[in-house]
């Protein structure tokens, strides 16, 4: 498990923040230089370099999102000005992209950050560039909502693999739902019905609660607290449950890792937003009670499984059930290693499960559970002390890549695998390096007394 012996401050990581921030400038500006665009978003490196493989067009925000972080860090201009420069002339296609999950992902960290740095005042306030922003935001959320499968405990936004998929990850595309319904756009579906984009992403985070999440409530023979499955399928014909199952995953009752880091991020942001809704805008969903204890139980559950099944640097392997981690020994008793024989450890997993760990901890503190805040809170500040060191953080000029030591799709063999390794290791994703650039953000800022960064900043 993470060891949680060395108590730490945002502040005492200042230093390596400042080193981080050098570097990030580097790699962004390097992208900029060598990448085709031609050839598609850029997904993960190999060798060093950025390339594209996937099936969908999921991380472009991610490249560009990653240089308005950039700026909101350091102040560099230039940087800025590129990035709405190529959120305006890319993004379009994003926003009303119908064939994917991932509006959370794309819009919200691109024009949802820059109408951010708007109303925050490090942009220029300018009423048509604001207008533009916010209707990007509307439509993304509303295309989001409509992928929409109905099922007898409420529904949920599908995956890309089809009507009968919930996958985990979209835990965190429902901000971009909030947002939208935050800047009160109206989703109108046929006939004109008008369709609550509210009821929507409570109704998605429900059913990711209850049916992604795992409660050691005895569901199935492998039901621990906090374990979370990738996919869950449905039978669309009736609305019910069917299997827990997996898409990157090792299997459907193991815990693929980057699916349980988005599920704890995803929870605690969301129960950020909720603190600040009104509550009798919640009332029709239950009210915000019980909206919060499902939301809180989940966000606990997931945090504390990866605490308890992680390293103790706080770099997870790729699955808690990957088949060769017995040939590691007692592998959570010592810091994970990218260079075995046997099995990789994805960092991108740690860089997006340290946020939700340090907004949850925030979270816990603020209503007066402070023990329970602070082990959250120095389990994150645990993970991303490890991240900002070698082996993990990218310090080769000539790599493209920011977070080493990655993984995309271990069981489809999509990983660069080095000459003369067994397993893939040394590489970097765009997903990785956007989150552990938030993460060092939400920290900096904190240290600075800046505005608590969270998604809804661009609409409250």
């Amino acid at each position: 498990m993470i060891s949680l012996h060395e108590k730490r401050t945002p502040k005492d990581l200042s230093g390596k923040l400042n080193r981080f921030w050098e570097l990030s400038e580097q790699k962004i500006n390097l992208i900029d230089s060598k990448y085709d665009e031609s050839k598609g978003s850029p997904v993960f490196t190999v060798a060093g370099e950025y390339t594209t493989r996937g099936w969908t067009e999921w991380t472009q925000g991610f490249q560009y999102g990653s240089a308005i972080l950039q700026y909101d860090a350091t102040g560099e201009q230039q940087i800025l000005e590129r990035a709405k420069r190529q959120t305006l002339s890319k993004m379009a296609p994003h926003v009303s992209h119908i064939g994917v999950h991932d509006h959370g992902f794309n819009n919200v960290s691109t024009y949802g950050n820059l109408l951010r740095l708007m109303r925050e005042g490090k942009m220029p306030f300018n009423e048509w560039e604001k207008n533009f922003y916010e209707l990007a935001l509307k439509i993304s959320g509303a295309v989001q909502a409509s992928r929409w499968t109905s099922i007898k405990t409420g529904g949920f936004i599908h995956s890309f693999n089809g009507a009968h998929s919930l996958f985990v990850d979209t835990i965190r595309s429902c901000r971009a739902l909030t947002v939208s319904h935050e800047l009160g756009h109206v989703f109108q579906g046929e006939g004109d019905v008008k369709i609550s984009m509210l009821e929507r992403a409570l109704l998605h985070i429900q059913a990711t609660a209850q049916y992604s999440v795992f409660y050691g409530e005895g569901r199935d023979s492998y039901d621990i607290w906090g374990r979370t499955a990738h996919e869950s399928v449905f039978n669309v014909k009736d609305g019910n449950f069917r299997c827990p199952n997996s898409q990157q995953g090792y299997t459907g009752f193991t815990t693929w890792t980057r699916g349980l880091a988005w599920a704890m991020c995803g929870f605690a942001e969301q129960l950020e937003w909720l603190d600040t809704a009104d509550e009798a805008t919640l009332t029709p969903f239950g009210g915000k009670a019980a909206l919060e204890k499902m939301m809180l139980k989940a966000a606990q559950a997931t945090c504390d499984f990866y605490i308890e099944h992680t390293p103790v640097d706080g770099v997870p392997y790729w699955d808690t059930g990957a088949p060769n981690l017995y040939k590691l020994g007692d592998y959570l008793a010592k810091p994970a290693d990218p260079f075995n024989d046997f099995e990789p450890v994805d960092s991108s997993a740690a860089a997006i499960g340290a946020q939700g760990l340090l907004r949850l901890g925030k979270y816990l503190s603020e209503k007066g559970n402070t023990a329970a805040g602070e082990k959250y809170t120095q389990a994150g500040l645990a993970v991303v002390n490890t991240l900002l060191d070698e082996p993990y953080l990218s310090t080769d000029e000539n790599h493209q890549g920011l977070l080493l030591h990655t993984i995309y799709h271990q069981p489809n063999g999509w990983d660069h695998v080095p000459q003369g390794s067994k397993i893939a290791y040394g590489e970097s994703c765009m997903w990785g390096d956007y989150h552990i650039r938030e993460v060092c953000l939400y920290l900096q800022r904190m240290i600075n007394n800046e505005p608590y960064y969270t998604f809804f900043n661009c609409v409250k």
